[in-house]
């Protein structure tokens, strides 16, 4: 009965931290169709809540994976 209990706590934990990366996932894929089409970096980070640092290593990438 014991291993049940910890089963379950695991697994809501489990569940939990994927929907989080989830939604993470999906506002960086919006917050980067935003900046290429040409929304300004402030504009970007008030609509997604992420910060202007967040945004700006996003945008980072972007151009490295573009350069690759």
């Amino acid at each position: 009965m014991r291993e049940s209990v910890i089963y379950q706590e695991i697994l809501t934990e489990g569940r939990t931290e994927g929907r989080t990366e989830g939604r993470t996932e999906a506002l960086l894929e919006v917050a980067k169709n935003l900046l290429n089409s040409g929304m300004p970096l402030e504009e970007v980070a008030r609509m997604t809540k992420l910060t202007v640092e967040q945004l700006e290593q996003l945008q980072t990438q972007e151009e490295s994976d573009k350069q690759q």
